[in-house]
């Protein structure tokens, strides 16, 4: 495996997530019996849990393929890969965005990956990927990609 990540939620969603099931239970626990807000709370805490861990996604660069989220694409159709800073980030996501883009973004990561595509039976322009470390993703993805493309058939 060239590279992997988990982009899963910040610490500051759970907290956040379980003071707000605190609340719901103490708005509970003194309206209806004690055994009942006790069970709506643990099933809400897990539905909350369910839906963290459900939003978290992984971007894997391995076996000449590039997966972001359920998405993928052999790596041999990559054509350049830049990674991107705060602010470039939100204009390429936000105001020059193109609409046929694929893009795996998070709001709580503010820096991405930008691999373009030269597959021409694909519409899709380019891939907008959010990731912690865009340098090592995009560096990954090159050094991958090259070798991909090295030992691909000429067509």
């Amino acid at each position: 495996m060239d590279y992997s990540e988990r982009l899963h939620v910040p610490l500051r969603w759970w907290v956040q997530g379980t003071m707000l099931v605190a609340s719901f239970w103490l708005a509970l626990v003194v309206s209806i019996p004690e055994t009942a807000a006790w069970s709506i709370t643990a099933v809400t805490l897990v539905v909350m849990a369910a839906l963290f861990l459900a939003y978290g996604a992984r971007v894997r660069v391995s076996d000449g393929t590039l997966h972001a989220g359920k998405a993928h694409i052999a790596l041999s159709y990559v054509g350049d890969v830049e990674p991107l800073g705060t602010d470039a980030t939100k204009l390429t996501a936000g105001r020059d965005a193109d609409a046929r883009a694929f893009l795996l973004l998070r709001p709580y990561l503010k820096r991405s990956v930008k691999v373009h595509l030269t597959d021409p039976a694909d519409p899709t322009p380019y891939w907008l990927i959010h990731t912690r470390h865009p340098r090592e993703l995009a560096a990954a993805i090159t050094g991958a990609a090259a070798s991909a493309q090295r030992g691909t058939p000429a067509r």
